[in-house]
C-alpha cells in the first residue's frame, strides 16, 4: 500500500507539518501533498474534512488516517523500517524517543515567543532572551545527543544518521537561525546540518516562495 497523501499547513509557519514531511522524505516514498491554507474562513472545515481532530498534519496512507506529527511518524517507522528513522541502537533509540516527546509536549514559551517563521529575520526583535531557560535546555539535549551516540557514529544528525528526533528538532533550528540565538560550536554544527540538509532546503524553497491572499500575523496563536 503506497498510495500516501500528507495534509499539511502553511510551508513558513507550520512547525507541526515540517516533522512529518521530513520523515515522510526520508522513507523515499511518493506521496501526495495537500496544503490548506491556515486561518483563513474555510480553514476548520477544510481539516475536519481529513480528520475530527481539526488539525493539520493529517497522514492518508489508503484507508489508514493518522494525525499529530509525533504518531504520524511512528507510523512510518513502523511501515517504512528500511528507512530506519530511529536509532538501530536500543540506548540511542529509547534516547532519541525521550527528547522526541519532551519536544512534542513542552517548550510552551518558545512557541509563543519565537514562532516558526522561515522567511523572516527577526534578530531585531528577537525575543529569545525570554525563553533562555528553554533555549538551554534544547541545547543540553542536542550536546548529550551529539556527544553520547552522534559522535560515534557517521554524519551529522542527533544520532548520526537521520531519525525522527531530528525532525522534532527541525524547527527549532529555525527559530534559532529566525531569532539569531547564539549557540555553542556542537550546536551551531548541529543546526548547520539540519539546515543544510536536502529535504529541509527544498521545504524551505518552497516556504520561502508561499504567496497567500492574507499572510496572518505570526505572533498570534502560534503553531
Amino acid at each position: 500500500m503506497t498510495d500516501l497523501t500528507l495534509v499539511i499547513g502553511n510551508k513558513n509557519y507550520s512547525s507541526w507539518s515540517l516533522r512529518p514531511w521530513l520523515a515522510l522524505k526520508q522513507t523515499g516514498q511518493s506521496f501526495r501533498e495537500e496544503l490548506v491554507v491556515l486561518r483563513q474562513p474555510d480553514t476548520k472545515a477544510r481539516i475536519l474534512a481529513h480528520s475530527a481532530a481539526g488539525k493539520v498534519p493529517v497522514l492518508k496512507h489508503g484507508a489508514i488516517v493518522v494525525w499529530e506529527s509525533l504518531a504520524i511518524c511512528e507510523y512510518l517507522s513502523d511501515t517504512f523500517p528500511a528507512a530506519r528513522l530511529w536509532p538501530a541502537d536500543s540506548a540511542a533509540r529509547a534516547h532519541a524517543r525521550a527528547i522526541s516527546n519532551e519536544m512534542h509536549a513542552g517548550f510552551a514559551e518558545l512557541r509563543k515567543n519565537m514562532p516558526m517563521d522561515i522567511r523572516g529575520d527577526r534578530r531585531p526583535d528577537s525575543r529569545a532572551h525570554l525563553v533562555q531557560g528553554e533555549v538551554e535546555r534544547i541545547c543540553q539535549i542536542w550536546r548529550e545527543a551529539r556527544q553520547r551516540f552522534g559522535s560515534r557514529a557517521e554524519g551529522a544528525f542527533l544520532y548520526g544518521a537521520f531519525t525522527i528526533a531530528d525532525a522534532m528538532f527541525a524547527p527549532v533550528a529555525t527559530r534559532f537561525r529566525t531569532y539569531g540565538v547564539a549557540l555553542d560550536d556542537v550546536c551551531q554544527r548541529y543546526l548547520e546540518a539540519v539546515l543544510d540538509w536536502p529535504a529541509f532546503r527544498e521545504w524551505e524553497a518552497a516556504a520561502r516562495a508561499e504567496t497567500q491572499a492574507i499572510d496572518f500575523e505570526i505572533f498570534r496563536q502560534p503553531r
